[in-house]
């Protein structure tokens, strides 16, 4: 009877410790960026409780490289390993998720936040898988000083060095172009026949100029010829 007693009390800590632990979430970050890792408590049903944050599997007491730890309401002093690892939620709210600075691949990992809940084997313990990935290739447009004409340029995120570079004219430019192509056009058309038409009246006006002139001289002629 004492042996079942004793498995049935070790069947249950067993239950305890697996729901305390929380299920492991995973979460990913951008280089050089910042990622928060969640971890929150009920601050209504356990009140304030210290907090604290390490690399690694969460051991059986305290935390495997701690990186920062809170009483609750505060920073616990001399806590934290560096600046990068800060406590920005509202921990009035039972908000104490673990913000990581200026991410970089070593950042990668599991990480676990551990709740100080009183009494033997009520700590709250859960992991958090962060994965790291490099920022995408962002494209921006810039328009050059002293131009209408708008270049396109796409850098990596760090602006080292130019991936793709397009230049492109604008609408309006394109459209005056179009226009005065179709003006020059019609000029170049029209320019002929115009020359045509006043050559040809020159002529007309020579022709009529000449006949008349003859036609003098023909009845002058006729004058002459009577009076003899």
């Amino acid at each position: 009877m004492s042996t079942m007693k004793t498995q049935s009390g070790l069947m249950l800590l067993l239950a305890v410790l697996s729901v305390s632990e929380g299920d492991g979430s995973r979460v990913v970050g951008r280089l050089d960026g910042n990622v928060t890792l969640p971890c929150t408590c009920d601050i209504k049903y356990y009140g304030a409780l210290p907090v604290c944050w390490g690399r690694g599997e969460i051991p059986n007491s305290g935390c495997i490289k701690q990186l920062i730890s809170t009483d609750g309401q505060k920073d616990t002093e001399g806590s934290r390993v560096s600046s990068r690892f800060q406590l920005l939620g509202r921990l009035d709210e039972g908000d104490v998720s673990l913000t990581i600075l200026n991410v970089s691949e070593t950042d990668a990992g599991r990480y676990g936040c551990r709740l100080w809940v009183p009494g033997p084997f009520n700590d709250l313990k859960y992991h958090i898988d962060l994965t790291i990935e490099e920022a995408p290739v962002t494209t921006t447009p810039t328009r050059q000083r002293g131009s209408d004409v708008t270049s396109w340029i796409g850098s990596d995120v760090t602006g080292d060095h130019t991936t793709e570079s397009m230049v492109t004219l604008p609408q309006e430019m394109w459209s005056t172009a179009v226009a005065n192509i179709v003006r020059l056009s019609f000029v170049i058309a029209i320019l002929p026949a115009l020359l045509l038409t006043v050559a040809y009246g020159v002529w007309r006006r020579d022709q009529r100029s000449d006949s008349r002139l003859n036609q003098s001289e023909k009845e002058e002629e006729d004058e002459g010829s009577s009076s003899v």
